[in-house]
């Protein structure tokens, strides 16, 4: 077999060497962060090998694709429509932006893009907790207008994550209610319980409330939350040591279910 062509892609978050015949078919494929050469037919393994041969790098595991997983089966079955795995940090806020974005002028900022900064802080760093196995959906959306900021799934457990602005503010928390600067008190973390409750009951696995401030300048707490944990953003990566309540394959089962558009529906 001659004339086959390395094409670089990104799948999933990985980078993906496609090896392809001259009319686009692909034979083979060699992922780098799994050393590992996938072939689609044996009889075309030596000349995979020599195309690849200048990329390989480190020993790699040459052999047929691995057999998918129920949850692989589960996402690639997954209408686009319905999946969530896409969305991004603040998407609904996002969205809302882009239709009404509020008029130009006005005295105080659009608290809106307050919050969408929040979600925006804190969805990034939870995001970077994906090369210790975690996964994290954002903007997970529940009947009657209620949303899960971000669900972060991992060896730890699940997370309700609620990303609250509070940049350079005194953040007071008399549980269940939580005070931002000059700003009313709300009861915050009673929502918070609530939505960690629908949570639970959708994917039925407990869901833990956490509430994640972006930025405040000091945090007092009156007592300890019940059953909510509060961290400021740069102590979320923290949640990457935690462990020994998920295994691997839980964490993408329970990540394929909860993706799903429809799993939402009837919380």
């Amino acid at each position: 077999m001659s004339g086959l062509r390395v094409v670089p892609a990104f799948r999933h978050g990985r980078e993906r060497l496609y090896v392809c015949r001259a009319d686009g078919s692909n034979v083979a494929w060699y992922d780098r962060e799994a050393g590992r050469i996938n072939l689609l037919g044996e009889d075309s393994r030596d000349a995979v090998l020599a195309a690849l041969q200048p990329f390989v790098t480190g020993p790699v595991t040459v052999g047929p694709p691995p057999v998918p997983t129920p949850a692989e089966l589960a996402r690639l079955t997954l209408h686009p429509d319905d999946d969530l795995a896409p969305n991004r940090p603040g998407e609904a806020l996002l969205v809302a932006l882009d239709r009404d974005p509020g008029p130009v002028h006005r005295l105080r900022p659009d608290p809106r893009r307050h919050a969408l900064t929040a979600e925006q802080t804190v969805g990034e760093t939870l995001d970077r907790l994906d090369g210790a196995g975690w996964r994290t959906l954002h903007s997970v959306q529940l009947p009657g207008g209620t949303r899960i900021h971000h669900l972060l799934i991992g060896p730890g457990g699940l997370y309700a994550v609620h990303a609250l602005y509070a940049r350079k503010a005194r953040v007071l928390v008399a549980d269940p209610m939580v005070t931002v600067g000059r700003r009313d008190a709300e009861p915050l973390l009673r929502r918070l319980r609530a939505v960690a409750d629908r949570a639970s009951h959708a994917l039925t696995a407990e869901v833990r409330p956490l509430l994640a401030l972006a930025g405040p300048a000091t945090l007092t707490l009156t007592t300890e939350p019940r059953g909510v944990r509060i961290l400021q953003d740069p102590e979320l990566d923290s949640l990457g040591r935690l462990g020994g309540v998920l295994k691997p394959a839980d964490v993408e089962a329970l990540h394929a279910i909860a993706r799903d558009r429809n799993t939402w529906g009837r919380v």
